[in-house]
């Protein structure tokens, strides 16, 4: 599908000057550190709503590209006209206040290459973030909303991500949500050799989760997904029992840990459906993780007997203890950034003066 922004002047044109301008490259959102979960699933893109959103956006900029994880929502704009902040709330028809941040120019580029290189998430230094851009930005591309700057900060982007892996050695220890969760259930039920963990989910962060359960002792693995042909592939891919959403509430007793990471657009399951499950394993309580933005487990859930309900926010503690082997390589990953984005900052002067020189030769 394309969807093209709408084509303005050159800039030389549009300014009227031949005058050295700023970058005119944009970013607008929220993440973790700025906004709680219940705020952030707010500005959670569901799926198949991609082109309105970015037909809403188009008007406000001539290049566009939407990143979403279950820890952050932005928009990256060049060619900007308009209100930035008035373009995300619009989109999303959500009035988010002080949770929105706006970066311009190399503010904005450089946040995009800490972001790709993992130096702006909840897990420092994790991996996935890297792929999430480049799909975010393949996707604009394919959608027609990308030009000259966009596809420059991109390419750079992710090339100052792989140059912060390589240099730092910064993601050779495992720290990912999906660990961190592991590592809550562990620490609330000790080991988990001999337990029965549940899966919702069977894209890339239930993959990791599973990897992870395996690691830690878990050999009876239940994965359930809307799609059950989805769950079977994840299940014979690592070992589990694939099981069809609509059975959720027949297998759930099973369970000594669930963990949740589906795109879902609705709670899958509540208090009554645990309190259930709970009712057919006395004395034996149950540890539900949520890792879902938007959530997919009901928050009512946290107040049954014997159930334990945590999401995203409440791993925040454990990662940070795991992150003190990568704080060490924050400096060295810092400067990489600085570094790649004073060479975008010089590929922008160097175009604008090409541009000027055309300008005074056609003048």
């Amino acid at each position: 599908m394309t969807l093209a922004c709408p084509t303005a002047h050159a800039l030389l044109t549009r300014t009227g000057t031949h005058a050295p301008q700023a970058l005119d490259f944009v970013v607008v959102g929220l993440n973790h550190q700025t906004a709680p979960v219940e705020v952030r699933e707010r500005a959670a893109v569901r799926a198949g709503h991609e082109g309105t959103l970015l037909s809403h956006l188009c008007g406000y900029a001539q290049e566009v590209m939407l990143l979403a994880t279950c820890n952050r929502t932005e928009v990256y704009m060049a060619g900007v006209s308009g209100d930035p902040r008035a373009a995300f709330e619009g989109a999303w028809a959500q009035d988010l206040g002080e949770h929105l941040y706006v970066h311009t120019g190399e503010a904005a580029v450089t946040h995009l290459y800490r972001v790709a290189a993992g130096l702006d998430s909840l897990v420092i230094g994790e991996t996935q973030i890297q792929g999430q851009v480049k799909r975010a930005w393949m996707d604009a591309r394919e959608r027609g909303l990308t030009g000259t700057t966009l596809n420059k900060v991109a390419q750079g982007a992710l090339a100052a991500g792989k140059r912060v892996r390589f240099e730092t050695g910064m993601s050779d220890k495992i720290v990912s949500v999906s660990s961190a969760a592991v590592e809550l259930a562990q620490a609330a039920l000790g080991s988990l050799a001999g337990r029965t963990a549940l899966i919702i989910g069977a894209g890339e962060t239930a993959e990791l989760t599973l990897t992870h359960l395996r690691a830690a002792g878990v050999e009876d693995v239940i994965v359930v997904n809307r799609t059950v042909e989805r769950a079977r592939q994840l299940a014979e891919k690592l070992g589990g029992r694939p099981c069809a959403a609509d059975y959720l509430e027949e297998v759930l007793p099973e369970a000594d840990v669930l963990i949740a990471s589906s795109g879902a657009p609705h709670y899958v399951l509540g208090a009554g459906g645990v309190n259930a499950a709970l009712r057919q394993r006395p004395g034996r309580p149950m540890f539900l993780i949520d890792i879902s933005v938007p959530r997919i487990l009901n928050p009512d859930i946290a107040g049954v007997p014997g159930a334990h309900l945590h999401n995203l926010d409440d791993l925040t503690g454990i990662v940070a203890r795991n992150m003190q082997s990568r704080r060490a390589a924050l400096p060295h990953a810092n400067a990489i950034v600085r570094d790649a984005a004073a060479d975008l900052s010089r590929w922008h002067l160097t175009r604008q003066a090409r541009q000027r020189e055309l300008a005074l030769a056609s003048d």
